[in-house]
């Protein structure tokens, strides 16, 4: 592989690891389809599993021929993998550069895929949720690696939503963003019965059913909306709902974090 030595927080190459904002990797005309970063060997694994293409990595140089030597060893066995960057230094240096310790030893810059229509995602889908201007990385990390977990067939994303591929989301998700189809949402959601979907907003309402009721885990095609940290949902968009439903709460708790709710509504409401 091409090792190289970072000696300069401005060598040539750094960027993308260093100065590049998440809004400037996207940005296609970047590297043809933009960048993301990914954390940590599993991670990166998972996401060369899913046939995302390394374009270079930042490591510690202890971990050239330690932690990092099997994954080393298979981007170097890819078809362009002798001329794929490996950046390697020691903690201090790279933490400089990064503005954080690489507590998982490895960055790997990759590119991004082209993204498929909602129609391709939710053709055989019959649980979906759609993420709907949720900000917060950790929390849209957190609803991907429960939607991989729990049976969850697609995520859809309004535009005002967090980036999944943003390299917290990332490696929160421990790399599930790879693992379940996803892309973003432009029309709105009720357009999702033309898929043949029922929706769910999920709202504390005086008008909601619980999550438990009996009538919703017998529909065939469930789309599961999920609102921001701080607003939640719109009101057009539980109006336009086929269901309002709130979780039960006890000792006067009003609500759950974004994630641990999504989290409960995709085991409870998961397809029999």
């Amino acid at each position: 592989m091409n090792i190289i030595e970072v000696t300069s927080l401005t060598q040539e190459g750094l960027d993308i690891f260093a100065n590049l904002t998440d809004a400037q990797l996207t940005d296609d005309k970047l590297s043809g389809r933009g960048l993301f970063i990914a954390e940590s060997c599993k991670v990166i694994n998972v996401a060369l599993n899913a046939g995302y293409e390394p374009v270079a990595l930042l490591t510690e140089a202890k971990h050239v021929d330690g932690y990092a030597a099997d994954l080393l060893k298979r981007i170097g066995s890819l078809p362009e993998g002798e001329n794929i960057p490996v950046y390697v230094g020691p903690r201090e240096l790279l933490r400089e550069l990064t503005g954080y310790t690489l507590t998982r030893s490895v960055l790997c810059a990759m590119r991004r895929k082209q993204h498929p229509s909602v129609e391709q995602v939710v053709k055989n889908a019959h649980r979906v949720v759609v993420i709907d201007a949720v900000v917060n990385t950790t929390n849209i990390g957190a609803i991907f690696r429960s939607a991989a977990a729990l049976d969850i067939d697609a995520v859809l994303l309004t535009p005002y939503s967090c980036d999944p591929l943003n390299r917290r989301a990332v490696r929160v998700s421990m790399g599930n963003i790879f693992l379940i189809p996803w892309t973003w949402m432009n029309a709105p959601v009720e357009s999702l019965h033309d898929y043949g979907f029922q929706t769910v907003a999920m709202a504390l309402r005086d008008d909601s059913v619980a999550l438990d009721d009996p009538c919703l885990k017998c529909i065939d095609r469930l789309a599961l909306i999920m609102g921001s940290e701080g607003d939640g949902l719109p009101v057009t968009t539980i109006h336009n709902a086929d269901y309002v439903v709130r979780i039960p709460m006890s000792h006067g708790v009003d609500s759950l974090n974004v994630a641990a709710a999504s989290a409960v509504a995709f085991w409870e409401l998961r397809k029999r």
